[in-house]
């Protein structure tokens, strides 16, 4: 499995072009046929310039959020005891 660290904006966007594009038949988009069906080659220098930003803030915002509340709960954290191992002493 990957990290977001590993993933460049550039990889995510061309992915993310290519996908867009298989999938939107399947949603009835009215997309251009420029953006829907081409290759990333052939996009427009514009969309592919557009498409690396919007990937790379995405990237940006998933690697400074916080861990999910249910990550948080599951992780081992040394000075806690287990539910049901902790000494209780008056």
């Amino acid at each position: 499995m990957w990290s977001i660290q590993d993933v460049s904006a550039e990889e995510l966007a061309k992915l993310f072009h290519h996908y867009r594009g298989a999938l939107a038949h399947d949603f009835n988009c009215q997309s251009d046929e420029a953006t829907s069906s081409s290759t990333w080659d052939r996009a427009s220098q514009h969309e592919r310039k557009l498409m690396v930003a919007a990937a790379r803030l995405a990237l940006l915002e998933l690697a400074t959020s916080p861990k999910p509340v249910s990550e948080l709960v599951n992780e081992k954290r040394p000075y806690f005891a287990t539910p049901g191992e902790a000494d209780w002493g008056c």
